[in-house]
């Protein structure tokens, strides 16, 4: 029973719906109305006595703690750690290497030059040896000519 109010569009407020409710009503009602109320009321308790006095048990819950985001977060470390160990060693390797073959080629030329200075002292050597080595000086070799030819005559 929907009635407007002083404006017409606006619906009654609670007060004027039950003066309205109240004045339309009879004592014979206002018995049966009271009576279901309390039907309503004790029917209500029950329930409510009869769901506290259920057994309950309490369980304790306890919060399932897996250990597979820790492992994969473990695992996951450690082959990043692998990976980069993996390329610092790597890296390292190369630069040996590198250095023992610049260390192996500087030794090589070394022994190169020696080896041409070496040969250079020799060539030089033989070059004072043969100048040195003959048998009459040049300023008299006409003369040492002259007895070869002289003594075979």
């Amino acid at each position: 029973m929907m009635e407007t109010g002083q404006f017409g569009n606006k619906p009654a407020s609670r007060d004027e719906q039950a003066a309205l409710m109240n004045a339309s009503r009879s004592p014979e009602q206002d018995s049966v109305l009271e009576q279901a109320l309390k039907d309503f009321r004790s029917s209500v308790h029950a329930w409510s006595e009869a769901a506290y006095k259920q057994p309950r048990s309490a369980e304790r819950i306890v919060p399932q703690r897996s250990w597979r985001p820790a492992a994969s977060w473990v695992l996951g470390c450690a082959l990043l750690a692998g990976c980069v160990t993996g390329g610092v060693v790597e890296q390292h390797r190369q630069q040996e290497a590198a250095r023992i073959a610049a260390a192996q080629q500087a030794r090589q030329q070394q022994m190169e030059a020696q080896a041409r200075a070496r040969q250079k002292d020799r060539n030089l050597m033989a070059t004072v040896d043969s100048d040195i080595s003959q048998e009459v000086p040049t300023a008299m070799e006409p003369l040492a000519q002259m007895m070869e030819d002289g003594g075979t005559q």
